[in-house]
């Protein structure tokens, strides 16, 4: 295993090792701050981050709002205290060590308000931002202002170019790092593009070696890339290091970290991880935000693989093959759908998923009623957390809306994420996961259910394994 050597990062230098900032409360101050003290660079999530009350209790996000706006601005508010009150709790416990970045999602609710908010209630803690999940143009204008470095997260070299052109030129010098997370590898939402096929995965070398030849053409020689999605132990990457099509390197963990002392996961959900094995993570796009993502093949993705299946096409008149009328919904009014579907539908409807709900595809999906409740009612209680949502139709924009009809092929990703963080069922909810979490079962580090501290990690890491 070749050295590992510091790499210079603003006004220190650090390990190369950055803790992935993974949503909403599981990249917390502990954790991010105990990878800062190790010496690496830890990374506090900043997307609906907990913050709490005089006893040191988390603050329950319950929204009061009688309107979608009005419980926009709620989340907004909880997701500022929380990112500031995680960002000095991490600054405290790193010790004047390492680098804290936070980690915020372009697509996200208000993101720009919560950016801006953190970096000020936090001012002097924050030494960067990394920011995907999108296009985040904007980006580099807010850091710069703030004087702290960013750290755009990109799949491709082509998106990281439509950046620099756009936007990023303007504050060429407080760009600190690109990230480029591989779409086919990381866990949450991946970047797959609409000309790549997400069943086959790309070698991640030629695709770095790509954006480095994009950096390296406007004078970003000097400049680190992150490889990030399916880093387990740097021995694997040793190719990587010390190479000139590659250059400066910094290597990020998301799915390790979340198996330590620190890290705020239940610990249901830390005994689960040692269980996993290969092909449990699923690449899917059941996703609010119309991405691609990683996480568990549980029962709550095979409820929604369940609503695809049970989908049919339809039409409010007859018209083609479409000659079969079929009554649906509390009144029993005619559809008109293929005699093949019609018959599909009525033995999906004997079975027990009676409700018909329409997609903005002119589909329908056939649930339960109880689970026709549920969506109807995590639709109507949403709070905006995402800057357009598929699920629900919501959009931050003046309309409030995205003008199409909602989506009951989806689910609120808000309420999910909260519940798996603050200790709700596994099977029953969201659990992001890199595709290669299987080797917690595999790697002798975490034999006889050893869980190691972030600083026993860190070490560990750097001797390759």
């Amino acid at each position: 295993m070749k050295a590992l050597n510091a790499i210079r990062m603003g006004n220190r230098e650090v390990l190369p090792l950055l803790e992935g900032g993974k949503g909403v409360a599981v990249s917390d101050g502990g954790s991010a701050g105990a990878w800062a003290a190790a010496g690496g660079i830890g990374t506090v999530s900043a997307v609906n981050a907990d913050s709490y009350d005089a006893d040191g209790k988390v603050i329950p996000q319950i929204y009061h709002g009688k309107t979608r706006r009005e419980r926009h601005e709620e989340l907004v508010r909880y997701a500022i205290d929380g990112g500031i009150t995680q960002v000095r709790r991490a600054h405290d416990i790193r010790g004047g060590n390492g680098r804290l970045h936070i980690n915020v999602l372009w697509e996200m609710g208000g993101a720009e308000r919560v950016l801006e908010g953190v970096l000020d209630g936090a001012k002097g803690l924050v030494d960067g931002v990394t920011c995907g999940a999108g296009m985040p143009y904007r980006l580099s204008e807010i850091a710069s202002r703030h004087g702290v470095h960013y750290y755009p997260i990109i799949s491709s070299a082509r998106a990281f170019r439509a950046l620099w052109k756009r936007a990023y030129h303007k504050h060429g010098e407080m760009l600190g790092g690109v990230v480029y997370e591989d779409p086919w590898l990381a866990g949450g939402h991946n970047g797959l593009s609409n000309s790549e096929d997400p069943l086959k995965p790309e070698d991640p070398y030629p695709r770095l070696a790509d954006l480095r030849k994009t950096m390296n053409e406007v004078g970003l020689n000097h400049v680190p890339v992150i490889m990030a999605g399916g880093v387990w132990c740097l021995r694997e990457w040793e190719h990587y290091l010390d190479n000139p099509e590659i250059g400066p390197i910094i290597f990020q963990f998301g799915t390790r970290p979340l198996l330590t002392q620190e890290s705020p996961i239940p610990q249901v959900w830390k005994d689960r991880l040692p269980q996993l094995v290969p092909g449990d993570v699923l690449l899917h796009r059941f996703s609010p935000t119309g991405f691609y993502s990683s996480a568990v093949h549980n029962s709550f993705l095979r409820e929604l693989e369940g609503r695809t299946e049970r989908q049919i096409a339809y039409s409010t008149s007859p018209v083609g093959e479409h000659t079969a009328a079929l009554a649906v919904g509390a009144r029993g009014r005619a559809v008109y759908v293929t005699p093949t579907d019609k018959a599909s539908a009525e033995a999906w409807m004997a079975a027990g998923q009676t409700d018909a709900l329409r997609t903005p595809d002119q589909t329908l999906v056939f649930v339960s009623g109880e689970k026709a409740n549920e969506i109807l009612l995590d639709q109507i209680n949403c709070m905006g957390c995402l800057s357009s949502c598929r699920f629900s139709n919501w959009s931050q924009d003046e309309e409030g809306s995205t003008g199409k009809k909602a989506d009951p092929r989806s689910f609120c990703i808000q309420k999910t994420l909260q519940d798996i963080a603050h200790g709700g069922p596994l099977d029953e909810n969201l659990m992001f996961a890199g595709h290669a979490a299987y080797r917690f079962g595999q790697d002798p580090f975490y034999s006889n259910g050893f869980v190691p501290t972030v600083r026993q990690l860190v070490e560990r890491l750097q001797t390759g394994d």
